[in-house]
């Protein structure tokens, strides 16, 4: 009975402490293609150039504020009081079909192939025409940024600010999971329509200094799996239940073995 016993437990012993092979490498978390996934994801987000259904908010600030009002959308001074509007309120011009926006004075503008820069540098011009030294304020409404990987919420974010950094951007996710590397964060731009990459160690305080740091619109963050990840992903997905009839049947045994010695 001992003899029968003990082989029991050894096979079942024997069968928890194997390890499962994934079907596929990349099962293991994005581990062999992380820079795929998140070069792909860096061309789905939203180009460096302005697209169609952007959120523009464009501010004209001058010396005398009175002289560039004409040109800001909803913009009011105390003398000139909006009737159903609060002052000052910050509104969004919205990039149409045909990559045009409406803007007051300068009428119809093409954004079609520009970047945020280009079109601040054009508006500044335009507007000189009328107001001396303008000072032009030009930000996406809708800048939006991915995480993924070894993160608690991944996913992509809408950054209200139109700017932040990685740091906060983790943050939106939830921060990293125990299964993260901290050492080994991959950043994936898309700078004009070219992929550029670079790994940041959190570890190490100089990473703030990384051009990636400050993050751009439709900047991709990757956070790779830790070894510990990569065991427990291999190991067998009964090892729990092998463990728990083991530790049954050494109850049993022990009851037998008590009895038979009675």
């Amino acid at each position: 009975m001992n003899r029968i016993i003990g082989v029991l437990l050894f096979m079942f012993f024997l069968q928890s402490c194997t390890t499962r092979k994934p079907e596929k490498q990349s099962e293991l978390n994005y581990l062999q293609n992380a820079k795929q996934i998140a070069t792909q994801a860096a061309l789905n987000n939203a180009q460096a150039t302005i697209q169609k259904g952007d959120q523009l908010v464009i501010f004209v600030s001058a010396k005398n504020m009175e002289v560039v009002r004409p040109f800001n959308q909803g913009y009011y001074t105390a003398q000139t009081p909006a009737p159903t509007a609060a002052p000052n309120v910050e509104r969004t011009y919205l990039v149409d079909s045909e990559g045009n926006i409406d803007f007051p004075i300068l009428g119809t503008l093409s954004t079609t192939g520009k970047s945020v820069e280009t079109l601040k540098a054009e508006l500044n011009e335009s507007i000189s025409h009328y107001v001396k030294n303008p000072v032009i304020t030009v930000r996406l409404a809708n800048f939006k940024v991915t995480v993924l990987g070894e993160v608690a919420r991944p996913g992509q974010y809408t950054i209200p600010e139109g700017q932040t950094t990685l740091l906060n951007a983790l943050g939106l996710a939830g921060d990293l999971t125990i299964y993260g590397k901290r050492d080994d964060i991959l950043m994936v731009r898309n700078v004009n329509g070219v992929i550029t990459e670079e790994r940041l160690n959190l570890l190490e305080a100089n990473f703030i200094n990384s051009p990636y740091f400050q993050l751009k619109q439709g900047d991709v963050i990757y956070v790779s799996a830790n070894q510990t990840k990569e065991k427990v992903a291999r190991l067998d997905p009964n090892t729990g239940t092998y463990i728990a009839i083991a530790g049954t049947l050494i109850g049993l045994a022990g009851i037998f073995i008590t009895i038979f010695k009675n």
